[in-house]
């Protein structure tokens, strides 16, 4: 086939899979996630129904998906905060404060819980967790964290704490909660 055939191709295919996993978020947002089905996903998009199972065999592969989607965006949003200018003690208040915001802001809800618990999701706290460690291992070597706990320790610890975010009542308490995780990484003495 054509090169131009192809890439029309592929680009239809993501038009469809991304107007799926909005229309499918959408849905949820306005209706709450046990009344969402294939049908009203499919009259959404204006996609048919045979088509739409094409592309996901149900509601779940489509919420996963956009879950995938959505958790993906939040680890490239956090990787372009490491990559700004700026010492590491800089970068790692920067790239913390965004990952306890995003915290705050999309969890607690139904869909979060039964969406957490993916592979997916394990695998970008896992990238996370080695963005953070290495951001607190060259600030340990340039003296501007501590360097008396190991860094794959203290990104553990600075996770967990941040994770509290999103219980916290208000952005002025996520910022006191980043104060806080901060003041423990700055060097002894």
């Amino acid at each position: 086939m054509p090169k131009l055939w192809n890439e029309t191709i592929d680009a239809h295919r993501r038009a469809v899979h991304d107007a799926t996993l909005d229309a499918a978020a959408a849905l949820v947002a306005k209706h709450g996630l046990l009344s969402v089905t294939m049908a009203k996903i499919a009259e959404e998009t204006g996609i048919g129904r045979a088509t739409l199972y094409k592309y996901f065999p149900d509601v779940k592969a489509i919420l996963v998906a956009w879950h995938e989607r959505q958790v993906t965006g939040h680890l490239e949003h956090l990787i372009a905060i490491r990559d700004m200018a700026g010492d590491a003690g800089e970068r790692i208040e920067a790239v913390l404060e965004a990952y306890a915001f995003i915290s705050h802001e999309h969890h607690g809800t139904e869909l979060a819980a039964r969406l957490h618990r993916g592979e997916h999701v394990a695998r970008a706290q896992h990238h996370l967790h080695q963005l953070i460690r290495d951001l607190l291992a060259e600030g340990a070597a340039t003296g501007d964290l501590r360097n008396d706990v190991a860094p794959d320790e203290l990104a553990t610890y600075c996770l967990h704490a941040l994770t509290a975010a999103s219980s916290l009542p208000s952005k002025a308490a996520v910022r006191r909660l980043v104060t806080v995780t901060l003041a423990g990484l700055r060097p002894r003495g």
